[in-house]
């Protein structure tokens, strides 16, 4: 090998061996920074464009996640109105067998109409009631059971799947049973006494009313079941589909985890490779900066 002052290719050879230490430390100190192996296309552009794809399938996943929670709400706060309205049901069917009696006294048969009263328009206040954030799935008539008051969620990121809920159309049977809310004459007529001497009054008065009202009241009673066994179903499926989401959506983000995260313990190990070859590194281009002092020595 030649001796110049012009070229020294010692120097040049360990200055590019510093350099690609201190490009592998930067990587290093950039994946530990931001615990990514691949942030970038640049660093990887095949692995980049997948991970950002996923990214997009999470936020789909968490909008229709979103979507199932309110159609959850809306379809358990009318479980909660249909469930109390049954148990309602239940005390004014007691209280219309017992009015059916015909031995019953006026006072008493009195009594019993103001508690029905009383029951009914608590019915007609929880089918007011049960609504959340604008959507109450008891309120409705059976005209308006396919555009008013349905819940329709999203199941799946397509968009084109979705989970619909219609409305029970309550407030059609309880008007059915006993009246719209400002009529009580189904109920008022128990009040009165039996009228025996015309055939035609004998079911609309006394304990003939009381047949008849409870007679409307088992009607209303068997629709509240099946729209109960409806309601229980759809919240039980909206259930399973977030269930599903929720695993789906832990699946892909260690899907996306698995492209890009990186290795920090192995990323550890790297820099402190790195750091003991950069010293060396350093201190060899030091020697190789000194070699044409040597040739001073060849003057003397």
């Amino acid at each position: 090998m030649a001796f110049s002052v012009n070229t020294n290719a010692g120097a040049m050879a360990a200055l590019q061996s510093l350099n690609a230490t201190n490009k592998g430390m930067n990587t290093v100190q950039s994946r530990i920074n931001t615990g990514f192996n691949v942030a970038s296309t640049k660093d990887d552009s095949a692995k980049y464009t997948v991970a950002q794809t996923l990214r997009g399938d999470l936020g789909k996943l968490s909008a229709v996640t979103t979507s199932l929670n309110n159609a959850k709400s809306v379809t358990d706060t009318a479980v909660a109105g249909a469930e109390q309205i049954s148990d309602i049901l239940n005390q004014m069917k007691s209280k219309t067998l017992e009015a059916s009696d015909k031995g019953l006294d006026q006072e008493s048969r009195t009594a019993i109409s103001k508690d029905l009263t009383a029951l009914k328009k608590q019915i007609n206040t929880i089918i007011e009631g049960s609504d959340f954030n604008g959507t109450n799935l008891l309120k409705g008539t059976s005209t308006t059971v396919d555009t008013d008051g349905k819940v329709s969620a999203l199941q799946s990121i397509s968009g084109t799947e979705t989970l619909q809920v219609k409305n029970q159309a309550f407030t059609d049977l309880a008007e059915t049973a006993f009246g719209d809310g400002t009529t009580d004459d189904f109920i008022a007529n128990l009040a009165e006494d039996d009228d025996l001497t015309d055939a035609t009054t004998i079911a609309a008065t006394g304990s003939g009313a009381a047949s008849t009202l409870s007679g409307k009241l088992d009607t209303f009673f068997d629709a509240v079941k099946s729209s109960l066994s409806e309601l229980g179903s759809a919240s039980r499926q909206i259930e399973g589909q977030l269930s599903f989401n929720s695993k789906l959506t832990d699946v892909v983000t260690a899907g996306v985890g698995n492209l890009v995260d990186a290795d920090l313990a192995k990323e550890s190990a790297k820099l402190q490779a790195l750091q003991v070859q950069q010293q060396l590194g350093v201190q060899a281009l030091s020697i190789a900066n000194q070699a044409p002092q040597t040739i001073l020595s060849l003057f003397r």
